[in-house]
Parts: C-alpha cells; sequence; structure tokens
C-alpha cells in the first residue's frame, strides 16, 4: 500500500516541478528591470519556494521508495526460494533422475527470485511513467494533440526492439540450459573437496578447465552476438526517435520566434517534451521488461505445477504399529521411466517379521531397485508390495516412510555437531542424549565422538569452522548411528560395512544383533561375511530371486552363493 502511494505521488512531481519552473520563468520575464524590491522578490520566490517544497518531497518518497524496495526484495527473495525448495522435496524421487526435470529445475532457480522481483518493480514503473505521462500529457495539450503523439510514436521502435531481444534471448537460455548445467558440474569439478583428490593424483585439472573454457567461449560468443543485435536495433531506435524530437523542437523555435509562445512556454515545453520523452522510452522499456521476466518467470511456474505420482490415495488405512506377519513383492513388474526394458518382471519376495534377511548378488542385479520400490520412491508397473497383506499404496505416504530406517551406499556426511547429526535420524520427536548415545554406541562410534574436543557438541566436517573431519568407515558409522536412532520397524541397510575394516565389521556385526532383535532387518551386502550371520539370505540375479536359504543350506545347495563364498573366502586367504 504505501508502495502504490509513492508511486502515484513520485508519477505526479515531475509535471508540478515543470509546470513551477514556467512559473518562475514568466515571473522573471515580468519584473524584468524592475529592480529589487518586496513585491519582485515575492513575485519569484514564491514559485522558487515551490520547487524547493516539490524537490524535497522527491527526495524523501525517493528514499522511502528505496527502503520499501530492500523489503520487498528480502521478502521476495525468501518466499520464491522456499516455493522451490517446497516443490524440490515434494516432486517424486525419480524426477532426480532424468536430464529433463534438472533442466527445468535449474532453469527455476536460475533468477527466480531476482525476475520475480524485476517484475514487480517493473510493473510499479509502469504505473509511476503512466501516471507522469498523463500529467505531462495534460502539460502538453495546450500546445496541440500532436506532441504527445508524437511521444508515443518516436518510442515505438525502441519497444519493438526489446520485445524482439527478450524473445531471442529468452530462446538462447532455453536452449543453453543443459550447456550451463555442464558449466557448473565442471565448477564442481575443479572445486569440491570431493573430487580434489582425483583431480590432483589423475592430473584432471587442465582437461575439465579447457572442457569448461571451450563451453564458455562459445557461450559467449552467442551472448556476444545477441548484444550486437540489440545495440544496433537500440541504435536505429534512438535516431528515429531524436529525428522526432528535432521536429517538435524546431516548431516550438518557430512559435517562440513568432512570438505566439513565451520564452516560458519554450522552458516548460522543452523539460516535459524532453522528460515526456524519456517517460515514454522508460515505459516501453518496463513494458518490454515485463515481457521478458514473464517469459523467465514462466519457467518457475512450470517447474511447480511438476505433479507428484506418488500421493496418498483418498482414504489412507492406518499403518500398523507392529509388523506382524511379512513384507510381501507379489508378481511386481517394474521398469525406470522411459525405458522399455524391465528390471524386475513377476517377481516375488517374501521377507519375513522379525528376521535379518540379506539380499546378496552381483551389481545390476536390482537390489538397490528393490530398496526404491520399498521406500516408495517408485510403484511397480504391476503387482503389488504388501505390509502384512495390504498394498502399501494404501498408507500415507511419510505415514509409510516413518516405518523405514535406511542406510543408502551413498550416505550423506552432514556437517553439523555430532549429537545433531545423530538426531537428524528421527526429527519428528525431541532429541534425547541417552538415545544418542546409544545409537552410537550400537554403530561403534561412541568413543570416537568422546575423543573430539566437545564431544557430541563437536562440529563435524571441515566445510564451517572448527570442524573435525572423520574417515570414510567413521562417517559410515556416524550414518548407521542415525539410522538406528529412528527406531523403525523395518531396517534398510544398503552395503552398512563398505567402508570399515574387517575387525570393525566383525564388532559392529555382533552390535546390530542386538540392536536389530524383534525388527525385520533387510540387508544388502557384497560380504558373504556379513550375510551368513543373517536369518535367510536370498540370491539376486537379473531382477529375480534365484536361491534362498540360510548359509549352510545354500552352501549345501552348491548354487551360485556356493560358488561365491568359496570364491570371496579364497580371495581373503591369498590376500592374507
Amino acid at each position: 500500500m504505501a508502495w502504490v502511494v509513492i508511486l502515484i505521488v513520485q508519477g505526479l512531481l515531475p509535471a508540478i516541478s515543470i509546470t513551477l519552473i514556467r512559473q518562475v520563468v514568466d515571473n522573471l520575464v515580468a519584473v524584468s528591470g524592475a529592480g529589487i524590491s518586496s513585491a519582485t522578490v515575492g513575485k519569484v520566490l514564491t514559485p522558487v519556494s515551490l520547487m524547493a517544497g516539490v524537490l524535497l518531497l522527491t527526495e524523501f518518497f525517493s528514499n522511502a521508495g528505496e527502503w520499501i524496495r530492500t523489503a520487498q526484495s528480502e521478502l521476495i527473495s525468501d518466499k520464491i526460494t522456499g516455493l522451490i525448495h517446497q516443490q524440490s522435496v515434494g516432486v517424486d524421487y525419480g524426477f532426480y533422475e532424468y536430464s529433463e526435470y534438472n533442466d527445468k529445475l535449474n532453469r527455476a532457480r536460475e533468477g527466480a527470485a531476482g525476475r520475480s522481483l524485476g517484475l514487480l518493480e517493473n510493473m510499479g514503473n509502469v504505473v509511476q511513467n503512466c501516471v507522469t505521462l498523463f500529467a505531462m500529457a495534460a502539460v502538453l495539450l495546450p500546445y496541440g494533440l500532436w506532441l504527445p503523439t508524437i511521444l508515443i510514436i518516436s518510442a515505438l521502435p525502441f519497444f519493438y526492439v526489446l520485445l524482439y531481444i527478450s524473445k531471442v534471448q529468452y530462446k538462447w537460455s532455453q536452449k543453453t540450459t543443459t550447456d550451463r548445467r555442464w558449466l557448473m558440474y565442471y565448477d564442481y569439478l575443479l572445486t569440491n573437496d570431493r573430487t580434489a583428490a582425483e583431480v590432483r593424483l589423475f592430473d584432471f585439472a587442465n582437461y575439465f578447465q579447457n572442457s569448461y573454457q571451450k563451453l564458455r567461449k562459445r557461450l559467449r560468443r552467442e551472448q556476444f552476438n545477441l548484444l550486437k543485435l540489440q545495440t544496433l536495433g537500440r541504435v536505429i531506435a534512438t535516431v528515429f526517435a531524436l529525428t522526432m524530437t528535432g521536429t517538435a523542437l524546431a516548431w516550438m523555435g518557430r512559435q517562440v520566434l513568432l512570438g505566439i509562445l513565451t520564452l516560458g512556454d519554450l522552458a516548460l515545453f522543452f523539460q516535459s517534451f524532453n522528460q515526456g520523452l524519456n517517460i515514454v522510452r522508460d515505459l516501453m522499456s518496463n513494458l518490454g521488461k515485463i515481457y521478458r521476466d514473464s517469459l523467465f518467470i514462466g519457467n518457475l511456474f512450470e517447474f511447480l505445477e511438476i505433479k507428484a505420482q506418488i500421493t496418498d490415495p483418498a482414504n489412507p488405512v492406518p499403518i500398523p504399529s507392529v509388523l506382524q506377519k511379512e513384507i510381501r513383492f507379489r508378481q511386481v513388474t517394474f521398469r525406470y521411466p522411459g525405458s522399455h526394458e524391465p528390471v524386475m518382471e513377476n517377481f516375488n519376495l517374501t521377507l519375513p517379521a522379525g528376521k535379518v534377511v540379506a539380499i546378496v548378488g552381483d551389481n545390476g542385479a536390482g537390489k538397490s531397485t528393490l530398496i526404491k520400490l520399498l521406500c516408495r520412491f517408485y510403484d511397480p508397473d504391476s503387482g503389488s508390495i504388501e505390509l502384512d497383506g495390504i498394498d502399501i499404496r494404501q498408507f500415507s505416504v511419510k505415514a509409510f516412510r516413518r516405518l523405514i530406517t535406511v542406510l543408502f551406499q551413498s550416505h550423506i556426511p552432514y556437517y553439523t555437531t555430532a549429537a545433531e547429526n545423530i538426531a537428524l535420524g528421527d526429527i519428528s520427536a525431541p532429541s534425547s542424549q541417552a538415545e544418542i548415545e546409544a545409537a552410537a554406541k550400537a554403530s561403534g562410534i561412541h568413543e570416537k565422538i568422546t575423543r573430539l574436543p566437545l564431544s557430541y557438541n563437536s562440529m563435524l566436517g571441515k566445510l564451517f569452522p572448527d570442524g573435525h573431519d572423520l574417515s570414510g568407515g567413521q562417517w559410515q558409522r556416524l550414518a548407521l548411528a542415525r539410522a538406528f536412532y529412528r527406531r523403525a520397524e523395518i531396517i534398510i541397510l544398503d552395503e552398512p560395512t563398505s567402508a570399515m575394516d574387517p575387525w570393525g565389521e566383525h564388532d559392529w556385526l555382533e552390535r546390530f544383533r542386538t540392536l536389530a532383535r524383534g525388527r525385520t532387518s533387510i540387508v544388502i551386502t557384497h560380504r558373504f561375511t556379513l550375510a551368513m550371520r543373517a536369518d535367510i539370505i536370498h540370491v539376486m540375479r537379473a531382477g529375480k530371486i534365484v536361491e534362498s536359504g540360510s548359509h549352510d543350506e545354500l552352501l549345501k545347495l552348491g548354487g551360485f552363493y556356493a560358488e561365491s563364498w568359496q570364491d570371496q573366502m579364497q580371495s581373503t586367504t591369498i590376500a592374507r
């Protein structure tokens, strides 16, 4: 509301100022040669004082407008960022696995807050320009209707150029989205701590730098070509506007020479026409910017309109508090979106409640897909995944996922305190130091944390000041503690000991058996020393379960598991 008032007042002040200038000039001409007296000074001083008041008002509203624009900028930036964050975590997990989605996300994030603020400001400028233009037109109308018309016509080429260039720039931006994401990727490879070791060891720096500079050179050349086109168009539009202005000024000079108009009229005309010309150009410019920003903001709304496919049913079924019977994959067929080859076809698997189940198999067997389906990141194309006989699609998504805790193979190091790292496993419940330490002890990271300077209050990672880094195995144990802290009914661990040495693995296995007692645990692993301790082992190959049983039963079977066990044990013996 304050912004609208300021726009209207700022739109009227220029016309008032010009009118006062004419009054000053005419009064000066009237009292010229009359000497200095209270009457002559008063005749000039009155409009001058009014002009001073207008200038003070102009300065006041300019500063107030700056304050409001700053406040708007902060609010809009936070609002747009919040919308993008909300949508980013609301869309399906599968969207992140496709280039098209990442293009949409990049376009939405690219200056979204700035474009939104620019759109708002330009709309405000249009309001202010319109108010000023109508005021200037009212001042010029007594001299002829054709003068305001010339103002409009002189700015039309500039407006056309702006619209045309905006459309060309938008198309270029859309076309080069993937290229600009490549630039971000090269920059990540050259500056991120996770890639620093390999970049130095294998001397990748020049290769990635050259790739970055080569792509930048092409994009820079294309940008320069757009700039040339824009400059040429603006020069032509400016020449046209100056020609129209010169014509109007020549006519005004003729009227003064003929004595039809006064010097005050000439001063008013010059000021109003000159400012009017600038205002019309600003108006056209702002309209063009509104058009340009609306094109780019369209990317934001296109992103915000993406609908998640994994959604709650109309009437969700209550989640069972305790898993009584089993998790069952029944005739599940699944293809990743965009792929014609099924990862699983008529897949069947039963995971009994309260047992530790190991799933082993070669790379590409479908083990990770099984986790994604069980976490309901995807829904199967056909068949069902059932929890105690109920299709998991009948549950609320969030409520169902609350039953599950997962240690993913690519675990995330969170750069916070050790205590908060573990408490992130269940942010819905008040953190308990006793439970945090219990989870840390279960994962085997407690002793390492207590040796840190501030124990559980120590900052982890080197990204922020006073941080302490951990080894790969220690980060993995911390992620395990986070998974354990959730106290979920279903535990899924994907290669939970991949970063641990054999001694650490043996120690952790003993802890895990105690922690998992009474809960359903699914362990994805390549290590048979871990799998052998499971109640049931399933061997997965090419999207199917080919063998099932205990460790001893599978060895007696003499199949793929037995062969792999012998190979792994022989490799371990040779290594020793």
